[in-house]
């Protein structure tokens, strides 16, 4: 269920399916580092002003899925315009700050990206960009990542499946909204 919230700014709207926080798991895999299942908690939020803050970290799972390590953490303000061209400005653990540019399918919430321009400190690995696809299937974020070195060719290095987390204060809001429900509960499976 996309909900849009009130203060949302009107500009925002069609990102409204990214609001909230998401928790999963996917599978990191690039030449030169190990291939790895991971965990990821991912928080899309606003305050009324004219983008989306976006923060994400991911960690390492063992093969029983519990957490190892941590794996990297981003984070950015994601905007878009009326033509539905989206903008976003991330900054990574590793040293790295990137712009990228995309657009909101038609018809559908799923998001292309590309880099535009990366940024690296000294300290941070090679990269010279990449491409990211976002999209809102069944009601659960999934997204993928593709990566490129000066030594590999852009090529998929990471994926995630990932479902919203409800806080109590939806579960409540919610429960307010059955209030037309008969006291008994069975009834409405009849």
């Amino acid at each position: 269920m996309i909900e849009i919230p009130s203060d949302l700014n009107p500009d925002l709207v069609p990102l409204a399916f990214l609001l909230g926080t998401w928790e999963g798991a996917g599978v990191s895999d690039f030449p030169g580092a190990e291939k790895c299942n991971f965990g990821q908690s991912v928080t899309f939020s606003h305050d009324g002003r004219d983008f989306i803050e976006y923060v994400s970290h991911s960690w390492v799972l063992d093969n029983e899925g519990n957490k190892v390590k941590p794996l990297e953490s981003e984070s950015g303000y994601w905007r878009i315009d009326k033509d539905r061209k989206v903008e976003v400005v991330m900054v990574r653990d590793e040293g790295v700050v990137e712009i990228w540019y995309g657009e909101l399918a038609d018809q559908k919430p799923q998001i292309d990206l590309a880099t535009d321009a990366v940024a690296r400190t000294a300290a941070s690995g090679p990269y010279s960009g990449g491409k990211r696809l976002y999209g809102y299937v069944k009601s659960d974020l999934m997204w993928v990542g593709e990566k490129a070195t000066p030594e590999v060719p852009l090529r998929p290095y990471m994926s995630a499946h990932l479902k919203k987390v409800v806080t109590p204060e939806q579960v409540e809001s919610w429960a307010k909204d059955l209030g037309d429900l008969p006291d008994d509960g069975i009834a409405f499976f009849k």
